[in-house]
């Protein structure tokens, strides 16, 4: 038997979608269609209109022809005399349907956006909460030092030995001593070590497992042991929430997900650090105004007044600024203005508060790196970073 009997008539290869498997039926063109007669007797019309070209097949000898509304049904024309009458007769085979109509689209897209905020702003917050209180202290301890040594060499020019440490026993003893006047051992999770490093930015943070780090360019821009107990008393603040454990954990939660959305292209990795940098901001504002909140009744138990918080930055703010618009929304602390609103107003009225260091203590503290009195930083130093906008 031939491929074609007739003109209007020939074989072809038809798979109805429901199994993988092809069958061959015979095909009549009829005056309003096709005709599709099975191997089990039953027929079908395709009429003209519906005929659709499918195109890129991979079997370039025949025309793969589906019909409008049936997705998956494939009818595989190897006569070119039938193809040439089809091509004539059917008005839209070259027609391309619209599969999933836009309405559905919208809505698909917006509930896997939404699922996506859902998974970024809820459940990955929710599990970072947990796991940071549920990971043993060790762990965390691990993290906290691995990274303080990152800081280190990141820090360090040379990229070889790592800033140094300040190690003059005078100036630790006094950090020491401040942290004891604190006296914050019922609150933490574990033990605090203390670390200053020589280098000139205005900075102060929490790592995970407990340590606390300053750099020298802060005692330096500090004008009295107060403001470095408040810095001290909120960093603390971090630890006993375990902040910097939670904030870790979650930032990786973070990445993880927007890195399956925007994937390894150009501008990517852009795309990716400003998405996460303003996610991570909204939870570090929260953070960070706890970590305030702790550091005013922390201070005011100790004798000292929480309006030292609020001098630093009072002096902060007229060398560096505040954060306005929508830079605001990309910084990691809430804008300083309102910061220094919240010490003075957490000041008791009536309560007498002292120094929390000795004038010697003071200065030795001053002079814990270089083991001279240290001179004040010059505020018109473009390269230092100010405290507290990268805690």
């Amino acid at each position: 038997m031939t491929e074609t009997q007739s003109a209007a008539t020939t074989f072809a290869d038809f798979v109805a979608g429901e199994r993988a498997v092809l069958k061959r039926v015979s095909v009549r063109l009829l005056a309003d269609g096709l005709e599709l007669a099975q191997p089990d007797g039953q027929s079908l019309i395709w009429r003209w209109a519906e005929l659709r070209a499918e195109p890129d097949q991979a079997d370039t000898d025949a025309l793969v022809v589906s019909r409008s509304g049936d997705n998956i049904a494939r009818l595989y024309l190897r006569d070119k005399n039938v193809e040439a009458q089809l091509r004539t007769r059917a008005p839209h085979l070259k027609k391309r349907d619209r599969a999933i109509p836009v309405s559905k689209l919208v809505t698909w897209a917006g509930g896997a956006a939404a699922s996506v905020a859902a998974i970024i702003f809820v459940l990955v917050p929710m599990m970072a909460a947990q796991l940071a209180v549920m990971l043993p202290p060790e762990g965390e301890k691990a993290l906290g030092d691995t990274t303080f040594e990152q800081i280190r060499l990141a820090l360090d020019e040379t990229g070889l030995v790592g800033t140094p440490i300040c190690e003059a026993p005078a100036g630790n003893a006094a950090m020491q001593a401040m942290y004891d006047s604190l006296n914050p051992a019922s609150d933490l999770p574990y033990d605090v070590q203390i670390h200053i490093l020589d280098h000139d930015m205005i900075n102060a943070f929490a790592l995970p497992g407990g340590r606390i780090v300053f750099f020298r360019g802060l005692i330096e821009q500090a004008e009295n042991p107060e403001e470095i107990a408040a810095v001290l008393a909120h960093e603390i603040g971090h630890v006993v929430n375990r902040d910097p454990t939670r904030d870790a954990l979650r930032s990786a939660g973070s990445l993880g997900v927007l890195g399956l959305l925007f994937g390894d292209f150009a501008g990517g990795t852009i795309a990716l650090f400003l998405a996460n940098q303003l996610i991570n901001a909204s939870y570090s504002q929260s953070a960070e105004a706890t970590a305030d909140d702790y550091a005013y009744n922390l201070l005011d138990n100790a004798g000292v007044s929480p309006a030292a918080l609020g001098t630093m930055f009072e002096r902060l703010l007229a060398e560096y600024g505040d954060a306005e618009g929508i830079v605001a929304h990309f910084m990691s602390h809430p804008q300083m203005g309102k910061r220094i609103a919240a010490a003075q107003a957490a000041v008791v009225d009536g309560r007498t508060y002292g120094s929390i260091l000795e004038p010697s203590a003071w200065r030795s503290l001053q002079t814990v790196c270089s083991g001279e009195p240290a001179a004040r930083s010059d505020p018109t130093l473009p390269d230092k970073k100010a405290w507290p906008g990268s805690d």
